[in-house]
């Protein structure tokens, strides 16, 4: 499905705590992004299979899946995707985490975020993958 100038640019929300989700997804629909949240990586493999995203956030620690696993997924299932992953997480200090984000150089915004940050590295994001790759 193309998209049309205009529209609005959807964005999926990866978080298990439900309050954050809400929090932050509220945030960009007020921005004007269409949001859909979903609890875990498995759940956002789903949704990313049924519709397409500009923006993912994903949370590190989540039952199930976690945003490693989700990563790792998107890197065999649909790489293009990488470009328009944050992470946000309040974990990055863990040895696990910390290598796995030197690693992968994924956008980072720590929690607890403001909403400047949070526009801000959502803004960058989608104009860096907007960009022809290099």
């Amino acid at each position: 499905m193309e998209k049309i100038p205009g529209d609005p640019q959807h964005v999926l929300v990866v978080e298990d705590d439900l309050p954050i989700a809400l929090m932050i997804a509220g945030i960009l629909a007020v921005e004007g992004y269409e949001v859909d949240t979903a609890g875990n990586g498995r759940l956002a493999l789903e949704r990313i299979a049924a519709k397409e995203y500009d923006l993912i956030l994903s949370d590190l620690r989540m039952p199930e899946l976690d945003g490693v696993g989700l990563y790792r997924e998107l890197e065999r299932r649909q790489p293009d995707l990488l470009r328009r992953l944050i992470i946000i997480t309040g974990t990055s200090w863990h040895p696990d985490y910390q290598a796995f984000l030197e690693e992968t150089r994924v956008p980072v915004l720590e929690k607890p975020f403001s909403l400047s940050a949070l526009q801000k590295l959502a803004s960058q994001v989608l104009a860096a993958a907007a960009q022809p790759r290099r």
